[in-house]
């Protein structure tokens, strides 16, 4: 995150209580990286200009399990995630088409609580940031990271995958920033990406990646033909 976006929010008495809500399913933002977005639907490009008029901050939340298979369910009623994370709205570009092309930059995050009635056509939720007070400290448990078994398995799963990578910017990435920016990236589904937001630490959430990886890797050699998507 720039270092003046981070300077804005040292705790959770710099964030408001109720946040506009963009649910999304197989999205996850985390504390100082970055979520690309492509906003095309009427209510959301409402969210977006309404952010954009204010404070410019945004939950990401996945819809519940038990919600539509739909990517982001209708209506405003459908069942949330309890936990999301918000960010900030750091960069953004409009189509010709009308589309809003957003980077959005995460700062902490939170345990939703319940929504709160508007009359717009987006949702608003009360949230709590206290339980994750340490997203707020840059580069928090870093030193607990396991960096080369984490490039290893990466080296592997890129391998397997006959992808390719931008090892400069990897190896110059801090373990925080590799570790959240490959937790939004990488290409499972909404169970394991809501395990990597959820998970309790850095180091956790680290460890959560490299088993991810290695689980189907070895599907692979196995022969099964099954992975996880």
């Amino acid at each position: 995150m720039p270092r003046g976006v981070s300077d804005r929010y040292r705790g959770p008495g710099d964030l408001p209580r109720v946040l506009p809500i963009f649910p999304l399913r197989g999205a996850i933002l985390l504390p100082r990286a970055t979520l690309a977005l492509n906003v095309f639907e009427p209510r959301y490009l409402v969210l977006v200009d309404y952010s954009l008029a204010g404070d410019r901050l945004i939950g990401i939340v996945q819809p519940a399990p038990e919600a539509s298979d739909n990517e982001s369910p209708t209506g405003k009623s459908f069942p949330l995630r309890r936990v999301g994370c918000v960010g900030r709205i750091t960069a953004f570009s409009e189509g010709d088409d009308g589309r809003l092309m957003l980077s959005l930059t995460g700062i902490t995050r939170f345990r939703l609580l319940h929504d709160v009635e508007s009359d717009e056509p987006f949702r608003f939720c009360q949230v709590d940031f206290g339980e994750f007070a340490t997203d707020f400290r840059s580069g928090h448990g870093e030193e607990d990271v396991d960096r080369p078994r984490l490039l290893t398995t990466l080296r592997n799963y890129l391998t397997a995958n006959n992808l390719g990578a931008d090892w400069d910017r990897i190896d110059s990435a801090s373990n925080e920033r590799l570790v959240n920016t490959l937790s939004i990236l990488s290409p499972y589904g909404a169970e394991e990406k809501q395990a990597l937001l959820e998970a309790r630490d850095l180091r956790a959430r680290a460890e959560a990646l490299v088993a991810l990886a290695e689980m189907e890797l070895a599907s692979r050699d196995d022969g099964s033909g099954t992975s996880i998507q």
